[in-house]
């Protein structure tokens, strides 16, 4: 079930350092929204507070609130295993698990469930999930070969089927084709607006062509100076923010002016 996420008023500190400074965004359910800016302004840190995989960083600290569908997770009682597992990731580079098989990479978050899963059902999901990556018909026949073999392209795809295998409610991508060739690119272009029906999915990307043909909503990051908070300038409609934008510093950033 794809949930709406809302951020309120978020400051990010990586000890005495504020990253980031009073965000305030709504994500819809079943939408795709990207995260636009310059470098340094934030834009990934605030991906990365949306399943606290922040938290992994020595000294890392939010304030403020991010609620899935009104419920905060970071709420005492809340488990950050728990949050990651609905709401999955995608990193910059494709990292499948070297050692591991086409068919183990996908399995991977499923063996760490404590419900024993049986084989025809892990068959099940395995499938699944690559054909909804639209890999399957690519790898179907050397499933037991590693998935460092993979271009890297498909290795891309291969850790999005592996993420969407423990099926989480929203999916994080953290520029998922700076290291990808233009037609690996247009593959996983094509495959975020499929998988939009059954996900949340928040996009961070420096390709504003990009941002323009994949996202529903697009959010503009900035930052000061060096060494001050990025911020949040303006969201919207993409087709608003980069043909009407509200702030002069969007519309700058959009034309190239700066950034």
């Amino acid at each position: 079930m794809a949930r709406r996420i809302e951020i309120k008023d978020l400051d990010i500190h990586y000890g005495r350092f504020c990253a980031v400074r009073g965000v305030t965004l709504s994500v819809p359910a079943r939408s795709v929204t990207a995260f636009i800016g310059p470098s340094g302004c934030g834009k990934s840190s605030v991906l990365r507070t949306l399943n606290r995989m922040h938290e992994v960083v020595p000294g890392a600290r939010v304030e403020g609130n991010v609620l899935l569908d009104g419920e905060d997770i970071y709420a005492r009682d809340i488990d950050p295993v728990a949050v990651r597992r609905t709401v999955g990731m995608v990193f910059q580079r494709p990292n499948p698990f070297p050692t591991m098989s086409i068919y183990d990479n996908v399995a991977a978050g499923l063996k760490l469930d404590k419900r024993r899963l049986k084989r025809s059902e892990l068959d099940d999901v395995v499938l699944r999930s690559l054909r909804a990556a639209n890999l399957w018909d690519e790898v179907r026949d050397r499933l037991h070969k590693p998935g460092a073999s993979l271009s890297g392209g498909q290795q891309q795809r291969l850790c999005i089927a592996r993420a969407i295998a423990v099926e989480p409610d929203v999916l994080l991508m953290d520029e998922p084709c700076s290291a990808l060739d233009p037609i690996s690119t247009l593959a996983i272009e094509d495959l975020i607006g499929s998988l939009k029906e059954r996900y949340t999915i928040v996009i961070v990307t420096h390709n504003m062509q990009q941002a323009a043909r994949v996202s529903d909503r697009t959010a503009f990051f900035t930052l000061a100076g060096v060494g001050q908070p990025g911020e949040l300038v303006e969201d919207g409609d993409t087709q608003q923010i980069f043909g009407n934008p509200r702030d002069r510093r969007t519309e700058d950033y959009i034309s190239g002016r700066f950034g």
